[in-house]
């Protein structure tokens, strides 16, 4: 291969963002050459694994951090509103993939999970029923259910209501059209199929620098780990994707946009369930309050997760640190980013950010009797014995001044950073992330190739018929909407498996 091989797009990272980017320009212009780098052995191994995520189909369902509370005691729901529309983005875009035969099999990446809040407390039920009262009025969360009621509860969650002392006020609300998905297992799907497609996808092979030409091309550095031997290569595209990983190579892009950007890492923790008995006992992923004074990151929660055809539990997640920007990362990231122009902003997040420290400290040195403990919150009978630790995925909250929160604010949800002729575009943030991909990816395309979107509209309409509409605003196109991706997504078929293992579970009890 020539030392300076050229391409059309390069892709920097075989994630979820990555391979849903290289699939949407595939089918907008299949003439394109694509090439992805990826320094671990095979797609989906980061951020975008099944085990390094909570898998929760992120549509602001069950979510409490994404519906805040006013001083008044209203609840905001905008920010729920514009992430479950950003996920049915998502959910039209994979059943186009499956009704054209580009993947198949969606129930290996996608099953049906009821999603539900649970709160204790008068005053936190108070904020559920008025949370209930503001979703509802919106045709995206009109199926929602709310409950005060113990027996009901234990219908909706027998192992979270068992042995549970009845001595404050508890409730719940309860969307049966949540979703457990298992973006590992799609990621890798779809760099199958791009590969069908005669994708270049480079495995081992680690992105060192990126740099402009002088004729506005950018690039790339790339070592092949196998081989130790370091080639160019050239593209007129480059998207970084690389998780955390990214603010290096933006960094290292010299791009305006990459300054005064840090980012501050944190690794999840859950605990999983190894009891099987206790596994069939639940079947919902349920979403608790955080606590007063952690971050949105912490909020706590018993999520079923159908992983390899298997149901298992998790509970979490629990806060760790490590100076890493990826789970198979450098003890010296964090170091390595910060740079003389953004020092200030770092340090005035550090200056900021002091509680958010001290509650990593208490995170970090929690036993395994404390996380027990504060899992019995939710099981109250949850034996030590039952439930193991293990190490999800490293993320990086992006730090930047902003007009808002002014110098080193900590920033919570997905960025997209693009040069000014938008040559270049990398992915920072975390959560609602892997469930909007779909959403961010076509934000990226309509920031980086605007001459274009006139002639690939009607493809992308095809793809996603919703794509500039507010579904919140056509009742009846949400219903075709959901009533057709239910159905090609096979999660229909799910909620009739569901509804017979319940009636059974409630005949034998």
């Amino acid at each position: 291969m020539s030392k300076r091989a050229k391409t059309d797009v390069i892709l920097i990272g075989a994630g979820i963002m990555s391979a849903t980017l290289g699939t949407l320009l595939k089918e907008l212009v299949p003439e394109w050459e694509v090439t992805v780098f990826e320094k671990l052995e095979d797609a989906g191994e980061e951020s975008s694994n099944e085990w390094n995520n909570a898998g929760t189909g992120h549509a602001a369902l069950c979510e409490l951090n994404y519906t805040a509370e006013k001083s008044d005691g209203s609840v905001d729901i905008s920010k729920a509103v514009k992430i479950n529309e950003q996920f049915q983005v998502s959910m039209q875009f994979w059943s186009y993939l499956v009704n054209n035969n580009l993947i198949h099999n969606p129930e290996n990446f996608i099953t049906r999970v009821p999603h539900m809040s649970f709160v204790q407390g008068e005053q936190n039920v108070q904020f559920l029923k008025n949370r209930f009262k503001a979703l509802t009025n919106n045709p995206l969360f009109q199926e929602m259910e709310f409950s005060d009621d113990p027996q009901k509860l234990m219908d909706w969650i027998p192992l979270i209501m068992k042995d549970r002392k009845l001595n404050e006020h508890i409730a719940a609300t309860k969307m049966d059209l949540g979703t457990d998905v298992n973006f590992g297992s799609l990621t890798r799907m779809l760099f199958d199929h791009l590969k069908t497609k005669g994708v270049n996808i480079n495995y081992n092979h680690s992105v060192n620098d990126i740099k402009r030409t002088s004729d506005g091309l950018w690039e790339l550095k790339v070592k092949d780990l196998e081989s130790g031997r370091t080639e160019s290569r050239r593209a007129k595209f480059v998207f970084i994707g690389a998780g955390g990983g990214s603010i290096h190579l933006l960094q290292k892009s010299g791009i305006p946009e990459s300054k005064n950007i840090g980012g501050f890492p944190v690794s999840g923790l859950f605990m999983a369930c190894k009891n099987p008995e206790v596994i069939e006992q639940h079947n919902a992923k349920v979403y608790g309050k955080a606590k007063v004074g952690a971050p949105p990151m912490s909020v706590p929660h018993l999520d079923t997760r159908n992983i390899d055809n298997e149901q298992t539990l998790l509970f979490g997640p629990f806060a760790g640190f490590t100076p890493k920007f990826l789970k198979y990362g450098s003890n010296f990231d964090l170091l390595n980013s910060v740079k003389p122009y953004n020092v200030l902003t770092m340090l005035s997040a550090g200056a900021k950010e002091m509680p958010l420290t001290k509650y990593l400290i208490q995170q970090v040195m929690l036993t395994k009797d404390q996380r027990m403990e504060e899992l019995r919150e939710f099981i109250p009978n949850a034996k030590d014995e039952d439930w193991n630790l293990i190490v999800a995925g490293q993320r990086v909250q992006v730090i930047k001044d902003t007009e808002a929160g002014g110098k080193g604010t900590l920033q919570f949800g997905t960025e997209v950073i693009t040069d000014q002729d938008g040559s270049i575009a990398a992915l920072l943030g975390a959560s609602p992330g892997a469930s909007t991909a779909v959403n961010v990816m076509l934000d990226v395309i309509k920031r980086c190739f605007p001459e274009y979107l006139k002639e690939w509209e009607p493809k992308i309409k095809e793809m996603i018929p919703s794509y500039g509409l507010s579904l919140m605003e056509n009742p009846d196109l949400l219903r075709e909407v959901q009533t057709s991706t239910t159905q090609t997504l096979g999660l229909d078929d799910q909620e009739k498996e569901v509804d017979r293992s319940d009636a059974k579970i409630f005949q034998e009890a």
